[in-house]
């Protein structure tokens, strides 16, 4: 079976010409088959594809090693299906969001960004605020106050879900909304009883981080982690021998004679 003579990976080049060439059977195969026409010929080419050396059986093979090797190990058509994949799904996956956001944006902007709340209540007293101040800033803008109002509302309900499941940007958001939002309530909120509103958002916005900021440690995490060199102190000693004195040049006291005269 001819093939790529440029191996990648450890694995030959797939090449279309491989499967073009086993689709056509011999005679062999047919002789015992029912019929000899297209339909038998192409049952044929199929069953030899699927043999072991086939076009389809090393591709097949080539998958399952896929499966436990690692990356770098897989055949490269294997990872160019994986990667036109992933793709697609990231952006079949963003078209989706985006229709989400945009259908709730519009439900949340058709409800009105200052009638919706009196300011009677607990949570009047925190929302109408927002909504008052949000709709004054719109008057210097080109943007509707609803659509304001719906995007602060947005902001929040991401925070809170998105914290909750543990993603840091969905707390630096919700950060962000709780700070803002304490800001607008003290900016619009009635002289009287300002203190009064912000710190009543203020515990609301507290109660609620309980579960947008669940399992956020507020200890410092330290890491020990051991020394890559390892000292061993020793104490060496070098202390030279003097070399030892020959026979010949010894001046003991049982070497001395008298002279003799």
């Amino acid at each position: 079976m001819p093939h790529n003579n440029q191996p990648v990976n450890g694995n030959d080049n797939p090449s279309f010409l491989d499967l073009l060439n086993q689709m056509q059977p011999s005679a062999a195969e047919l002789d015992g088959k029912h019929g000899t026409g297209p339909l038998a010929k192409l049952r044929a080419a199929w069953k030899e594809t699927w043999k072991e050396g086939g076009f389809l059986y090393q591709r097949w093979e080539e998958v399952l090693q896929a499966r436990q090797g690692s990356w770098h190990e897989a055949a490269t058509w294997v990872k160019t299906t994986l990667l036109l994949g992933g793709l697609s799904l990231i952006v079949l996956m963003l078209d989706a969001a985006g229709d989400v956001v945009s259908a709730a944006l519009k439900g949340l902007s058709d409800v009105p960004a200052t009638s919706g709340s009196d300011g009677s209540g607990l949570w009047g007293t925190v929302d109408h605020p927002v909504r008052v101040f949000l709709a004054d800033q719109a008057a210097h803008l080109s943007v509707a106050p609803a659509a304001l109002y719906a995007f602060w509302q947005l902001t929040g309900l991401l925070g809170l879900v998105g914290g909750f499941f543990g993603n840091a940007g969905a707390r630096i958001a919700w950060l962000l909304f709780g700070i803002g939002s304490l800001a607008m309530i003290w900016s619009a909120a009635p002289a009287g009883g300002r203190a009064a509103a912000t710190g009543l958002a203020a515990l609301m916005w507290a109660l609620a981080s309980i579960f947008a900021l669940r399992g956020l440690p507020l200890r410092p995490i330290v890491h020990n982690h051991p020394p890559q060199y390892q000292f061993n102190p020793a104490l060496h000693l070098h202390a030279t021998l003097p070399a030892p004195t020959p026979a010949g040049d010894d001046l003991g006291p049982d070497n001395v004679h008298p002279l003799q005269r």
